[in-house]
């Protein structure tokens, strides 16, 4: 008989990569074109006015802008509501104000 008990081996000790899903940006945040809102998986989230989807379902900004959550049944709809420059008051796509600019970001 060992007196030493053998190494035995294990079937764990992998795991894969992280891919850093979830949002980048939220609600109120000041974005420009381009900006990457939301990395996910299928359409959790779905675009709204403003925003682009990539070929990965990832949800970008197309005009600099302020982003809006809106929720739409059991899905939330992500919009990039454009600045009005001359008053720096935001209006969301129905035309209520939403933000006002100034108190957001003071310059």
């Amino acid at each position: 008989m060992a007196h030493k008990k053998g190494a035995g081996s294990t079937k764990n000790g992998r795991d894969s990569k992280s891919k850093r899903l979830g949002v980048k940006c939220f609600h109120g945040h000041k974005v420009q074109a381009g900006n990457i809102l939301i990395r996910q998986r299928g359409v959790s989230f779905e675009p709204g006015k403003n925003v682009g989807v990539g070929r990965d379902y990832t949800l970008y900004a197309c005009v600099e802008g302020v982003v809006s959550f809106k929720k739409k049944k059991k899905k939330t709809c992500i919009s990039i509501v454009e600045v009005d420059e001359s008053t720096k008051l935001i209006y969301n796509y129905f035309g209520e104000l939403e933000f006002n600019y100034k108190k957001m970001f003071p310059n």
